[in-house]
Formats: structure tokens, C-alpha cells, sequence
């Protein structure tokens, strides 16, 4: 009997049973060090999107937030995720991010810390957004700086979005003014 429930247990491991179900399930880190219940989201459509100061695509924060306050926060938030994983375009520390953001880009959006978003580091989240085994939608790898994830309001994964596609492209605002 006990060898039944271990293989039940080790069936139900392998089969992603217990893997985080939802968007929902984390809780992440502002860039000022609170807690942040991506649950606190429910009913919203959010983008996330991995930023850098250092990139090419750095003035996509000017458009990220000019499409955020068009269209959030009630019913759509972004939330940005600096990371260092490509050619280190995003050294700095917690604080000097969110003044370069604020500085350069009125940014308003919630920012989180810094956190890695591919490798054996990877953060816990993008595990789940890369990986069709936890989130039931697809397999996908972040490409770059800029790539964004298109969450709907129930905290399922809905499209990848390359880096080098405008926030405020038609494709992503179609989405957001969308009804489902």
C-alpha cells in the first residue's frame, strides 16, 4: 500500500500536478522590496515584459507607458521585469533602475526587481511563462530584452510577443480593447 501512494505521488509529479496552475499562483518583488500578489491581478489582462536600460529597445518604455495610461489600470497593467541576461544591458541596482525609468520615461507601471529570466537562475515565473508543461499553452524562450507575455484576465498565457514589436502595435492593442 505504501508503494501504491509513492508511485501516485511520483505519477502525479511527473504529470505536473502540482505545478503552479496559474498566473496567479506567485507572488513576486516590487523594485521597492514589497510583496506582490500576482493574484491581486485577477480580472485584468497583463503584459509582462522583461526591460533593460542598457538596450536598443530601451525607448519601448516611453510606449509601454503611454499604452498603460491609455488603457490601465483598471482593466490592463503592465509590469516590467529588469534583467541582466543579455550582453548586460540591465547592470544596475534596484534603485538606479527605477530612477532611470522615472527620469527618462515618467514610468508608472508597476516595476518589479531585478531577476533573471533565462538560465539555471531562471526566476520561478518565467519558468512557468516558458514552459507549456506549466502553463499549458506553449513552450517559448525569452529571445531578448523587451519580450512580452500576454496574460488574460482568468491568468492564462495568451501570446508571446517578440521584442522587437511595438507595445503599441495594432496586434497588442486589439488585445487589450478586445472583449475576451
Amino acid at each position: 500500500m505504501k508503494n501504491f501512494f509513492i508511485g501516485m505521488i511520483l505519477l502525479a509529479l511527473s504529470h505536473g500536478m502540482f505545478a503552479q496552475k496559474s498566473f496567479y499562483d506567485f507572488t513576486v518583488t516590487t523594485i521597492d522590496g514589497e510583496q506582490y500578489p500576482l493574484s491581486s491581478l485577477k480580472g485584468k489582462k497583463v503584459m509582462v515584459v522583461n526591460t533593460a536600460s542598457k538596450c536598443g529597445f530601451t525607448p519601448q518604455y516611453a510606449d509601454l507607458e503611454k499604452l498603460y495610461k491609455q488603457y490601465g489600470p483598471d482593466k490592463f497593467v503592465i509590469i516590467g521585469f529588469p534583467a541582466n541576461n543579455f550582453m548586460s544591458q540591465e547592470p544596475g541596482s534596484n534603485q538606479e533602475i527605477k530612477e532611470f525609468c522615472k527620469r527618462n520615461y515618467g514610468v508608472t507601471f508597476p516595476m518589479m526587481s531585478k531577476i533573471s529570466v533565462k538560465g539555471d537562475d531562471m526566476h520561478p515565473l518565467y519558468k512557468w511563462l516558458t514552459s507549456k508543461e506549466l502553463n499549458g499553452v506553449q513552450n517559448s524562450s525569452v529571445q531578448w530584452n523587451f519580450q512580452k507575455y500576454l496574460i488574460d484576465e482568468n491568468g492564462k498565457l495568451v501570446k508571446v510577443i517578440p521584442p522587437r514589436q511595438s507595445p503599441l502595435s495594432e496586434e497588442i492593442v486589439s488585445w487589450i480593447t478586445s472583449k475576451n
